[in-house]
């Protein structure tokens, strides 16, 4: 190739001065300033600034002119020192500039749909459909570097604590328990089909009944679920299975892994020992089992004010077997006008199906507005002192059954920070949340489902409950919980087949549908499986937090959609008629 590169474009240095360079790269800016043509030629290591004078070069300085902002050319040249009020010491090459003496332009660009130069210029929509383009922007160029930087440090974390690096399938059986599979059809075996992962959950356990007892792998994962800002159809794993251990060990690595991610990658001292909360306590306290622990606003119990009270929607909610909570916005009251409280009062009824949202000020005398009426003085200053409030504070209630209530409430308390600036930024707050339930119920299908998975151990005091109150069953299981977002996951195994064969029948799986869809692993737990246990690191959100964005579009290379869909490729697409003939299908129309 003529003219390939011998320094990247953010190498040069005033050491070089003198030296005849080629560099290869994109035309970042162009600027005539009277004749001199004055090009940045950008790769992904930096900028270097080109010259093209007219009176050495008079033909190159016309055909630089001509360039347009992207075309990807090579240039010959002397190195240079700036003139001393011409250093640029934003750029890390803003010391020299390369005189140019050759030019080959290796491709024109097109107009561009949005600038390179400046991100927001293109709505996310046109970016997606031109990603080629935005990975190009210095934002995308710094996130992937540190994404790059991120599996490094996680390789070199895990192989000097010996685990094992090994790939499992992406082709295996679909087991449907949890989020729909992807499936694929199989051409040599018709009307069979293949799954993509949605976590290598059996495979790892495997690995742990063929002897190696500490792996881990960075891998891809698929499940087809409604989507949202940090989700994707398919996203990546840090995914870690142990042999011979309990929970504390678990939580020792991951805690040990996710300091020395932050350190090592973005030079962040993350706190030396990581609190631990029970799953109970964060929804009580926080409304969610992902709390963000960066601000207070706790929610409060209010039922025995409540059962005081005159308000008989708060008794009739708890005659019910509901719950009533409250949460106190600080210094705020003056900025509720009853139009602004409709606003929350709709949205909350709307996402979250609450019946409504109570509200109350606190002026010189006590309470306002709202439902104060319905609380006599002493009634109030009881309130007040416990919950020590303070004029100008707004207290807002909901009541209503559990659930509805702690998510509801957990919710509001998150929009109301964000509106009023109450959380830290530059600021990172991990926990571990444990004491999961082990059971969930599906109302649809009118059956207990497992919370995390079926492989998933009960506590050892809660296997009886198996039998006899399974939703009362605690599970060995815990998350790695960080500024609101749940970065990890994971449990003890169960590795007895008798407790397993309990799980299933408490999850409505009789012996047949156990051996159809798990067969394969119950049948590896007869020839010897230790205690096991693991946990999975959702890489992108791991990354969105480390790089302070809460899109996880930002951090992959070509993402999907909200509605799994690639802009860019228009995937997916429909295929011909041969293909859908070799695999034996057809498509079912919709009326």
């Amino acid at each position: 190739m003529k003219l390939k590169r011998t320094k990247t474009c953010g190498e040069a240095n005033k050491k070089h001065v003198g030296e005849i360079v080629n560099l290869n790269g994109w035309v970042s800016t162009n600027r005539d300033h009277g004749g001199f043509i004055f090009i940045d030629l950008r790769d992904r290591y930096g900028k270097t600034q080109i010259t093209f004078k007219p009176d050495l070069y008079p033909e190159l300085a016309a055909r630089a002119k001509k360039l347009r902002m992207e075309a990807v050319i090579a240039i010959r040249g002397e190195i240079k020192a700036r003139p001393e009020g011409n250093i640029n010491p934003q750029m890390e090459t803003g010391e020299i500039e390369v005189e140019a003496s050759e030019m080959i332009v290796f491709n024109e660009a097109k107009p561009l749909p949005f600038l390179v130069s400046d991100r927001e210029s293109g709505n996310e929509e046109l970016r997606l459909k031109y990603r080629y383009l935005e990975l190009r922007t210095a934002e995308l160029q710094s996130i992937v570097k540190l994404r790059h930087k991120a599996y490094q440090v996680t390789r070199a974390f895990l192989s000097d604590q010996n685990f094992l690096e090994i790939e499992t399938p992406v082709l295996m059986k679909s087991t449907p328990e949890g989020a729909r599979d992807y499936l694929v059809p199989s051409r040599i075996h018709q009307g069979k089909f293949y799954a993509l992962p949605q976590s290598p959950q059996t495979y790892k356990q495997l690995l742990m009944v063929s002897g190696y007892d500490k792996y881990f792998q960075i891998v891809k994962c698929f499940r087809d679920e409604d989507l949202r800002a940090d989700r994707q159809p398919e996203f990546t794993q840090i995914d870690i299975e142990m042999s011979f251990v309990d929970q504390d060990d678990v939580l020792s690595l991951a805690q040990a892994l996710t300091q020395n991610i932050w350190k090592d990658v973005i030079n962040i001292n993350l706190p030396e020992k990581f609190p631990i909360m029970t799953y109970s306590d964060a929804l009580e306290n926080y409304g969610s089992d992902k709390p963000d622990t960066r601000f207070e606003m706790l929610l409060h119990e209010f039922e025995s004010y409540a059962r005081k009270s005159e308000f008989t929607v708060f008794k009739s909610a708890l005659e019910s077997s509901g719950r009533v909570k409250a949460i106190v916005l600080k210094n705020a009251a003056s900025e509720y006008s009853r139009k602004k409280i409709d606003i929350l009062t709709n949205w909350v009824k709307e996402y979250y199906s609450v019946k409504g949202l109570a509200f109350v000020k606190i002026g010189e005398n006590g309470f306002e507005s709202g439902i104060s009426k319905f609380f006599d003085i002493k009634l109030q200053n009881e309130i007040m002192n416990d919950l020590e409030i303070k004029t100008n504070d707004i207290l807002f209630f909901i009541a209503d059954i559990e659930a509805k209530t702690l998510q509801s409430l957990g919710a509001l308390r998150l929009r109301l920070a964000k509106e009023h600036n109450l959380i830290p930024q530059n600021t990172f707050n991990p926990l571990f949340v444990i004491d999961f339930p082990l059971l969930d119920f599906n109302e649809e299908e009118n059956r207990f489902v497992a919370m995390h998975h079926p492989f998933t151990s009960p506590n050892e005091t809660d296997i009886k409950l198996l039998e006899t109150n399974p939703i009362k069953a605690k599970a060995i299981a815990y998350d790695l919980v960080m500024n609101g977002y749940e970065i990890a996951g994971g449990s003890i195994r169960i590795h007895s087949k008798e407790i397993q064969k309990k799980m299933f029948t408490a999850l409505g799986i009789g012996e047949e549908e156990a051996k159809e869809k798990f067969g394969f692993l119950l049948g590896a737990f007869e020839y010897g499986a230790p205690p096991h246990g693991g946990i999975a690191f959702g890489f992108d959100r791991l990354i969105m937090l480390l790089v302070g964005t809460d899109n996880i579009r930002d951090v992959i290379a070509f993402p999907k959609t909200t509605s799994a869909y690639s802009l860019m490729d228009n995937a997916p697409s429909p295929v011909d008629q041969r293909q859908l003939d070799e695999l034996n299908l057809q498509i079912k129309q919709k009326h």
